[in-house]
């Protein structure tokens, strides 16, 4: 008899249990759900893209879901800003080179391209890359942090240049066009990818100095940079101003230039996007980057500022020089060399590919080795 009341309290307890672990999963998803709806976080839902549901997961799972219906094209012209340094040049000639050779693929909205040049004088790539020169920032303003030219060049060149696309790619010399890339913007929403060290919830205190409590929770800044970015250009046009300002405010500032080093315009992009009311759709298909990343898939670029070190046996030896390595800060003076050997066995599929991408266009564009 014992026995069987302790069975039958038992199966009490396991009963009740179960009802406390199906009503708190119940409230806390309805507390995520409400905190979702207050964040205006965007995700585009359904494969046509006709409709926005704001979620608490702002990441786009496949880039498929923001196709249009029927064959309408958005196009988009790519832009970077870039220096006259060696380090600068090779890069936007790669770049450049794949560029080319994706955009005229199905399911390419890319449009014309600019190399913005923040030197303030032509160099000898005026003719191979299609080039707008703008000028550097004041001197010493940048203090040594030369990435503090970008948003000051993306302001000059709006305002001098023609820019027959409605919509502009921002990206970066060290970017691979690896697969046919559609516009992912979504009406007014531009898209961007989410990088997972920018964090404004968790600095908060620095970031109030620069976004007040008046415009809103720390949760409407995006966790990106300007790029990779597709936005409208009427959009990019009231960004960039702030964003600019907003850059050069946070490296006046002690705190905020020791807090987000290297990262200070990235959050500057975010925080100015979020001062003009404006969200991004988070597309974390946008692009891939080695060796974190070991599959190139459907995503749509490689951005390999990372290095990539290997031993012989394919394996990462990150944060020590490895026996096989490819690092772009190898290569400060001048360009790689043509035909840079393989990675070894083991090592995963978007190394490899980086490599051989890097090799394609060494080989094929001319006068590399006098570069």
């Amino acid at each position: 008899m014992t026995g069987r009341k302790n069975m039958g309290r038992a199966s009490l307890f396991l009963v009740l249990l179960a009802l406390g672990f199906f009503f708190a999963y119940n409230l806390i998803t309805m507390v995520i759900h409400n905190r979702a709806i207050s964040s205006g976080k965007l995700i585009v839902d359904g494969l046509d893209g006709t409709s926005l549901s704001a979620l608490s997961d702002p990441i786009i799972q496949m880039p498929e879901n923001v196709k249009r219906p029927g064959s309408t094209k958005m196009p988009f012209h790519v832009a970077l800003t870039a220096t006259d340094a060696p380090y600068s040049k090779w890069q936007c000639r790669i770049m450049y080179y794949w560029y080319k050779r994706i955009k005229e693929m199905p399911g390419s909205d890319m449009g014309g391209f600019t190399r913005v040049l923040h030197s303030g004088s032509p160099d000898n790539l005026m003719d191979e890359i299609p080039t707008f020169v703008v000028d550097p920032l004041p001197a010493g303003l940048d203090r040594g942090y030369i990435v503090l030219n970008r948003p000051w060049a993306f302001v000059q060149w709006l305002e001098k240049a023609t820019i027959e696309e409605e919509y502009i790619l921002m990206a970066e010399p060290d970017h691979i066009f690896v697969n046919p890339l559609p516009n992912l913007s979504h009406g007014g929403y531009p898209a961007a990818f989410p990088f997972f060290y920018i964090k404004p919830a968790e600095n908060e205190k620095i970031i109030r100095k620069f976004y007040p409590e008046e415009k809103g929770p720390v949760i409407n800044i995006d966790p990106i940079g300007n790029s990779p970015v597709i936005i409208k250009k009427s959009l990019l046009e009231k960004i960039a101003p702030t964003w600019m300002n907003v850059s050069l405010r946070m490296k006046d500032d002690p705190e905020t230039d020791k807090a987000f080093g290297w990262v200070l315009e990235m959050y500057a992009y975010a925080v100015a996007s979020a001062l003009h009311g404006v969200q991004h759709i988070l597309q974390k298909d946008f692009m891939i980057q080695p060796p974190w990343d070991l599959e190139v898939g459907k995503k749509f670029i490689i951005h390999y500022t990372y290095g990539c070190d290997y031993s012989l046996k394919g394996k990462l030896t990150y944060g020590k020089i490895g026996e096989w390595r490819f690092d772009k800060r190898s290569y400060l003076r001048g360009p790689p060399p043509k035909n840079l050997p393989l990675p070894p066995p083991g090592v995963p599929e978007s190394v490899v590919t980086l490599v051989k991408m890097v090799n394609e266009a060494t080989a094929n564009i001319p006068g590399w080795d006098a570069e």
